[in-house]
């Protein structure tokens, strides 16, 4: 098994501890993030551990704690909180800084024969993100790099493969920050680089085809890429014991139920595709408040869900398409960001379901399933395609649902995304969307005045969605799709264009 190998993430609470765990696996290494307080018993697979940051001060009576002996044995890499915990718990001093270090910051001397800075440049930009400093190193200790008003920017133990770095070299602002963590997990760890998306394919198809034997398997495809490319794994490994059904609930884009369909049937996946339109609606009849619309989703999904899969006789497991940050953000760990999300597939089925689950993809960040499925040949069309809530336009209509709005929101949204991909924008783009907001403005159209809706184009950019940017679309393109708009579609007379970021904002509106 190529999870033989592995490097241990331990988790304070950082914002940027899933980040830490995406560029070690862009070294095609594997690793898992763990809460600093629930570690594994088995680490016998475990080549080397990180310690993340953390939101919380080491010098607080309340902030995370670790029993370092457990990893007395393996090559340990402390960053920022995690190298102040490692200086302050063997006597060391850590202090609030004089100076907050926040942002860019350069290495203006390097120990040249540190394993760990090997081949890193003279001066190099490393990225900082701290209100303390460690002011005092334990004797066994030694500095080996320093910023103009950081002096212990990285330090190592002596005599052991344990190492301290105060910046953050996860985040592309410490220009060479991948090289230093390569330098950690595969020359002073030993990981071997060989976690690829052909090497997951092989190994997940073989493990799945032991643990689920002749059983059959019924999953729910919705038309994205996490869906998509757990669906072909499995077909992968159980062929036509694996039972798709693809629900119209009423709130997907135009055409998309027919078109999705069709492409679906093309992979040679056994789907059955099911129109309850009505059904949902009448669950969102008269709700207007967000999390009472993703409630009656959720039931109403599930309830249609589980008639159509007791037809299937003898099911014994539900295949889902949950991925790795579902998982790490449904664990508790002390300290992290407040959930956000209340529509992850993580957290388990009614009790009347009684089925197995399987999650080929739990293991996986999106742009890695997206490789995977490259490398299980799934069309661009599925795998660029943007991010789509699971709620569907029902959160991106404010207040209540009825299937006219959903009709003047679909024409809409047809518009702006073809638009994107008809100017070659819609790749430049990480999702986009329409919402109809729950207003009406005075327009004039000829020689009548109108009191029509009014709705608001949304693109962001962003790696993974945990935080976006608005995207800079050219003014001719936004001007050409507003007219377009509002001419075309009846109901409309006013477009505007969200330029909000996230934080503070989020990308959809519920």
């Amino acid at each position: 098994m190529l999870e033989e190998q592995q490097i241990l993430i331990l988790d304070f609470g950082s914002q940027y501890t899933q980040l830490i765990a995406r560029r070690v696996r862009e070294l095609n290494v594997y690793c898992e993030i763990h809460p600093y307080n629930n570690i594994p018993k088995d680490l016998s697979k475990v080549r080397g551990v990180i310690y993340s940051g953390s939101p919380f001060s080491v010098r607080d009576a309340e902030s995370p704690r670790l029993d370092q002996l457990k990893f007395s044995n393996f090559p340990v890499l402390g960053v920022c909180y995690g190298a102040q915990l490692m200086a302050q718990t063997e006597g060391g001093n850590v202090e609030a800084s004089t100076t907050r270090e926040y942002g860019r910051a350069n290495l203006n001397y390097i120990n040249m024969e540190s394993d760990l800075l090997k081949g890193v440049s003279d001066g190099t930009q490393v990225w900082m993100s701290h209100g303390d400093t460690i002011t005092n190193l334990p004797e066994s200790f030694e500095v080996i790099a320093s910023t103009d008003s950081v002096n212990v920017a990285a330090y190592k133990v002596k005599d052991e493969e344990r190492y301290g770095i105060q910046f953050h070299p996860e985040v592309t602002h410490s220009t060479e920050g991948l090289k230093i963590l390569k330098n950690f997990v595969v020359d002073i760890c030993g990981c071997s680089q060989d976690w690829t998306p052909a090497h997951f394919v092989e190994t997940t198809v073989a493990e799945l085809k032991e643990k689920i034997g002749e059983d059959k398997v019924v999953l729910g495809l919705s038309g994205g890429v996490d869906s998509s490319v757990a669906a072909m794994l499995l077909h992968k490994a159980i062929g036509r014991q694996l039972h798709c059904i693809f629900v119209d609930n009423g709130l997907l884009r135009k055409n998309e139920f027919e078109g999705v369909l069709e492409s679906y049937k093309g992979m040679g996946l056994n789907v059955t595709g099911v129109d309850a339109k009505e059904r949902f609606y009448s669950a969102l009849k008269g709700l207007t408040e967000p999390e009472a619309k993703r409630k009656a989703i959720g039931k109403t999904f599930i309830e249609v869900f589980d008639d159509e899969a007791h037809k299937i006789e003898d099911v014994k497991w539900l295949g889902q398409g949950t991925i790795y940050p579902d998982v790490i953000e449904s664990v508790s760990v002390k300290g992290p960001s407040a959930t956000i999300k209340s529509h992850h597939n993580v957290g388990g089925l009614p009790d009347f379901m009684k089925l197995k689950v399987v999650e080929p993809l739990n293991t996986l960040f999106k742009d890695e399933v997206r490789r995977v499925g490259k490398s299980l040949d799934i069309s661009d069309a599925i795998l660029g395609r943007h991010p789509f809530p699971g709620p569907g336009l029902a959160i991106r209509i404010l207040g209540d649902i009825t299937p006219e709005k959903v009709a003047i929101l679909q024409e809409v949204d047809h518009i702006f995304i073809q638009g994107l991909k008809d100017n070659n924008l819609y790749d430049d783009v990480w999702q986009a969307g329409v919402i109809l907001l729950p207003i009406q403005s005075v327009g004039v159209m000829g020689d009548e005045r109108t009191y029509e809706q009014v709705v608001s184009l949304r693109a962001v950019t962003s790696v993974d969605g945990m935080t976006a940017d608005w995207s800079h679309l050219p003014y001719e393109f936004l001007a050409q799709v507003s007219n377009k708009i509002i001419n075309s579609v009846k109901g409309v007379n006013r477009v505007v264009y969200d330029i909000s970021s996230k934080p503070p904002a989020t990308i959809e509106w519920e």
